[in-house]
Order: structure tokens, then C-alpha cells, then sequence
């Protein structure tokens, strides 16, 4: 026997983990608007890269297909090219010998159906899809396309309220999204490539807590058109249309249902996540730009619908997605079943439950779900379990948001499907009995989870809160002859619903339950086409300006993350839960800014930068 070595066989092997990890943050951060064809062409030639070159169909199959994908992507295709792509892919597919080359067969495939249209725009056009182009990612993918650079700047030099101004030149609410918002800004972002995102929403907490977003003066609204909206619906995306609007130069009325304004951000946000006094930081703002409104109390029906149409130039329905589902199973009714709607609505009215005692199971996975186990861990339950039918690491809830319960005790019980509550003989909830489950094939996705072998599953509950998704009422608007899926309210792109010149529809009772970042999106979209339908065409000017870019400074850092109390502390209260950012810590967030409104693609596109 021959001596042996620890030593790996390929010695280069020590150092290419460092280089295979920068390649990795380096497809994370993949441009929005990037060409599909490109990078189709680019993940090919990654699979190149790591083939042996042992079997034919990889040896030389990828050459071949690379070569005519570079055909496509240089214009110079032609139908026929696009058949033998097809050809190709399949071939490679369907004949290598392992993964490398069916996956990458497999992708091409893919591609050829996703992005069918963008292949035969560069083979019948002889150019990229209209809209393809590549954009300042963290502008691009906030859904209200704030323009994040210039805050980030303009916070880098102190200048904290016209940071304020910067944001609400898109987003009315930037106290809300500083501590709620799910960061979509920061998914793509090219300081990956470096080290890891700019902690975008840490900057926004340092600068509103800072400076209170009503302590700063909102813009004197335009002249008076004589024009008069209505907006049903006081949450995030009715009063964001309504801030506009107002800003505008238009006179807008606001009809809201409850007794408070905020929608999901006051009935549907814990207290421990967003503090009511600081969500009314910014409805005080939103509510000193221009000539608004407000009828709380006003539970708008068929009848007062077809008033408003009558009375008003045009109406905005925004009156979200504030109804709970249930489950269609035995022992749903009994008594200490309850919504997790209903649970947090009452928190908004600040009705805190008491579980003191009490075993309490919550059914679901996604960010309702962890509010509601959080909630009632303060609420001094003895015990709080989330059942949930996939994996942990298919929970819908943000990673933070699952960690965060489980560091103040919630236990979270998988692969468990409710089969039934079972009751006492005086209705009482004592327990949800569930079917575990094995994870499955993918679709849609997500893997599916399936049955499992395995015998059913006692969780015992004096309270179960079911937090499985959330529906509209939609009975009214639905009988005043606006169309619906059986399930939303319809809308086109420009969020007017079909059928009416000057109704407009948009946020959770249009598309789902979705995010605080996305109702204020629909209502900004909302109230540019309300003021272009009522003859108008008006520019808002937010009062700051974009600061000059720095060079970049390219050194690694590591990311600032938002601390928060401990967990034994915080589990005890719904007092706010994240701690303050430093000056030192914001000040390095916001060097580490790329500034990709002025380098690169920005300097190419108005700075990437969307028109009002």
C-alpha cells in the first residue's frame, strides 16, 4: 500500500471556494432588465466551465449550443437557428451522462418558453424586447421606485430632512417602511458583489428615527384644480393616492370604514413591529398635503357607491384584503377557534388579548401567521406552536420574522397538516389533531408536501388561531357592477376597473394580500392616472436634491444588521422591538452605497430613474 496524502488532488481546489463564492454573490446581484438571452447565453458558458467533457452530448453538444445562442444574441439568427437551439437543448439534454449537461440542456429549454418573445424579438426585430434594459437595481425593484441612492446620499451627508423629502417624493410613509417593509430594494443589489447588500432599510430607521417624518414640512400643494376624488379606504395604498392627489392641486375625501386611519399597517401590524404613535407620524404628514378629508365611520355599500361615481370626478377603492379565511374542517367552529384577522384587529383598536395560561396553536406559515404566534407569547400563553404543512424553509414569513419567534419560544411543528379540532363537551377547543406529511415533488416552486405513513399528530390548545390567508368584502362593489375574479376586484395596469371612465382600483383588494411597499406603489400609480384622466399632467417637486456621487469606496465590509432587544426582554411586551442605528453604523451603510444612479448603467439612462 502507497503512502497517502490529506492533501486534495487538485491543489488549486484550497482557493477556488473564494472565487465560486464570487461568482455566486455575482448572479445574485443580476441586473434587473438584463437580457434573457444573455443570460441564457451566460449560464451556458457556466456549465461549460464545469463539465469533465467525458461524454459526447457535453464535449460537444455545449460548444454547438453556445455557438447558436451567440447567434441570438447578436442579431444575426434566424427562425431556423431558434429550431436548432431547440434541437440542441434536447439532445443535451435527454443523452448526458450526469447533471451538468442535462441541467444545462434543461435551462436552455426553459428559457425558450419563458422568454419566448424576446427570442423572436432578436430574430424577427433584429433587437432586445421592448423594456429590456438593464436599470439602478434598488430604484427598480422597490415597487414604489423611490429613489434610494439620492436618500442614501443625502442621509450620508446629514441632510436628514431632505432625506425625508427624497423619499416621500414616491412613498408617503417612510416611518412605516423603515421599520415594516420587506426590503425588496436590497435583493439585487451590486454591492453583493463586493460583500453583501447596504442595509437599505437600516439607513431609512436611522434617518426617521432621526428626524419624525411629520416634524418635516411636506410640499405646498399645486393650485386648485376645481377636481374632487373620493378614496375609499384609508390604508396605505387610499392614502398614499390621496397624498398625490391632494399635492396635486385636487380635492380628495377619504372614507374609511373604522374608526382609526392606517388599514393593515394599524389592524394588521403588532404594535411590537410598528408602534401606533410612529404610523401616526406619517398620517399626520400625509394628511397636511393639500386639501384632504377624512369620514371615518363610513362603511361605503352599493348604494353609497353609485353616490360617490355621481358626486365625485373620479374614486380610488382601496379597501385592502382585511377579511380572515378559515378551514374547511371538523371543529372549525368551535369556541376558541378564532382568525388571526380578527386577533390583530383588535390589537389596532389596542384590545391586548390575555392567554395567560392558555396552550395556543397557530395554523400557517407566512408573516400573519408569525405575528400571530409572537402575539401571543406576549399575550402570556403557556405555550404557542405553529403548525404548518411545509418545511421551515418554505414558510412564506420572512427568515427574520421565524427566527425571531423562535428565539422567544415559539415552536414550530412541520409537515403537519390540520386534520381536524377536536372539542369538549362544551364546544371548547382542546386540541388540533394534524396528518404529518413528507416533502415531495416541486410545483409551483416549492416542493409539495404528501402524505406520510405515520400516525396522526395531538396538539393540545385551549386556543386556535388560524392565519391561512385573508380575503376583501367585496359584495358591495361587486353588486354596483365592478367585475371580480371570484376572489379580487379586477383592475387593468392602470389600475382602472373595466367597465367604469373614473373608477380606479388597487392594492390587497386587487391583486391579494401582499406587502405596505406595494399598496403605497398602487396608490402613487393610482393617483398619476387619476390626474392625467381629469386633464392633467402635473410634476410634484419634493423639495431636495440628488447629491453629487463620491468615488466609490470598494473595500469589504461587513453588513450592519438592526439589532434588536433580547428576547427574554422583549418577549414580556409590545413595546418596539428593533434597537436604534447608530450615526457610526449609518455612516458606513450609506460609504458603502455604489451609487449606481451615476456609475454604470445609470449615467446611460437618466440615472435610472422612472418619470413621475
Amino acid at each position: 500500500m502507497g503512502r497517502l496524502t490529506v492533501e486534495a488532488a487538485a491543489r488549486a481546489d484550497a482557493r477556488t471556494g473564494e472565487f465560486v463564492e464570487a461568482f455566486a454573490r455575482r448572479v445574485e446581484a443580476m441586473p434587473p432588465g438584463q437580457c434573457p438571452v444573455g443570460l441564457m447565453l451566460g449560464q451556458l458558458q457556466a456549465s461549460a466551465a464545469q463539465t469533465c467533457g467525458k461524454c459526447t452530448p457535453c464535449a460537444q453538444g455545449m460548444p454547438k449550443l453556445e455557438a447558436l445562442l451567440r447567434e441570438v444574441a447578436q442579431f444575426r439568427a434566424t427562425a431556423a437557428t431558434l429550431d436548432e437551439v431547440r434541437a440542441a437543448a434536447t439532445l443535451l439534454r435527454d443523452t448526458a451522462d450526469c447533471a451538468v449537461g442535462w441541467q444545462a440542456g434543461a435551462m436552455v429549454l426553459a428559457g425558450l418558453d419563458a422568454f419566448a418573445d424576446e427570442f423572436a424579438s432578436h430574430v424577427e426585430a433584429g433587437m432586445c424586447a421592448p423594456g429590456t434594459r438593464q436599470t439602478v437595481p434598488c430604484v427598480t425593484l422597490c415597487p414604489a421606485h423611490v429613489n434610494v441612492p439620492a436618500y442614501i446620499a443625502l442621509a450620508e451627508e446629514g441632510r436628514l430632512a431632505e432625506a425625508v423629502k427624497m423619499i416621500r417624493k414616491d412613498n408617503p410613509f417612510p416611518t412605516a417602511c423603515a421599520l415594516v417593509c420587506e426590503h425588496p430594494c436590497e435583493e439585487r443589489c451590486r454591492r453583493t458583489m463586493v460583500d453583501a447588500p447596504v442595509n437599505i432599510r437600516g439607513i431609512k430607521k436611522y434617518i426617521v428615527d432621526t428626524v419624525a417624518a411629520d416634524s418635516v414640512e411636506t410640499p405646498a400643494p399645486l393650485p386648485a384644480t376645481g377636481k374632487r376624488v373620493a378614496v375609499v379606504g384609508a390604508g396605505p395604498s387610499g392614502l398614499t393616492c390621496a397624498y398625490f392627489l391632494g399635492l396635486m392641486g385636487h380635492s380628495v375625501t377619504v372614507f374609511e370604514r373604522r374608526s382609526r386611519l392606517g388599514g393593515m399597517m394599524r389592524y394588521g401590524i403588532p404594535a411590537y413591529r410598528l408602534p401606533r404613535e410612529r404610523l401616526d407620524e406619517d398620517v399626520r404628514a400625509v394628511l397636511a398635503a393639500g386639501d384632504i378629508e377624512v369620514r371615518t365611520g363610513c362603511d361605503v355599500q352599493t348604494d353609497e357607491m353609485r353616490s360617490l361615481v355621481d358626486e365625485f370626478d373620479a374614486v380610488y377603492v382601496a379597501v385592502g384584503a382585511q377579511g380572515g379565511k378559515t378551514l374547511s374542517i371538523e371543529g372549525a367552529d368551535a369556541a376558541g377557534v378564532m382568525s388571526a384577522v380578527d386577533v390583530l384587529e383588535a390589537i389596532g383598536d389596542e384590545q391586548y388579548p390575555d392567554f395567560t395560561g392558555k396552550n395556543v396553536v397557530v395554523i400557517g406559515g407566512g408573516n400573519v401567521a408569525m405575528d400571530c404566534a409572537r402575539t401571543a407569547v406576549r399575550a402570556g400563553a403557556a405555550s404557542v406552536t405553529v403548525a404548518y404543512r411545509r418545511r421551515l424553509e418554505d414558510m412564506t414569513a420572512l427568515p427574520s420574522e421565524v427566527e425571531a419567534a423562535m428565539m422567544e419560544g415559539v415552536e414550530m411543528r412541520c409537515l403537519q397538516v390540520p386534520a381536524r379540532i377536536e372539542a369538549n363537551e362544551e364546544g371548547q377547543v382542546t386540541a388540533l389533531i394534524c396528518q404529518p406529511q413528507r416533502i415531495g415533488a416541486v410545483h409551483g416552486g416549492r416542493p409539495a408536501p404528501v402524505p406520510a405513513g405515520k400516525p396522526e399528530v395531538h396538539l393540545a390548545a385551549d386556543l386556535v388561531i388560524i392565519a391561512v390567508g385573508q380575503a376583501i368584502e367585496c359584495a358591495p362593489f361587486e353588486e354596483f357592477g365592478m367585475q371580480h375574479d371570484r376572489t379580487y376586484l379586477c383592475a387593468d395596469a392602470c389600475l382602472q376597473a373595466p367597465g367604469f371612465d373614473t373608477v380606479f382600483v388597487g392594492g390587497d383588494c386587487q391583486w391579494g394580500p401582499k406587502t405596505v411597499i406595494m399598496a403605497i406603489a398602487a396608490g402613487k400609480t393610482a393617483a398619476a392616472n387619476i390626474d392625467e384622466l381629469l386633464g392633467f399632467h402635473h410634476n410634484l417637486d419634493c423639495g431636495a436634491a440628488v447629491p453629487p456621487a463620491h468615488p466609490n469606496d470598494r473595500t469589504a465590509y461587513g453588513r450592519v444588521q438592526v439589532a434588536e432587544r433580547p428576547a427574554c426582554e422583549r418577549k414580556r411586551d409590545f413595546k418596539y422591538v428593533e434597537e436604534p442605528v447608530s450615526a457610526e453604523e449609518a455612516a458606513q451603510e450609506c460609504g458603502r452605497c455604489l451609487r449606481c444612479d451615476v456609475y454604470g448603467i445609470g449615467a446611460l439612462t437618466g440615472r435610472g430613474m422612472e418619470a413621475w
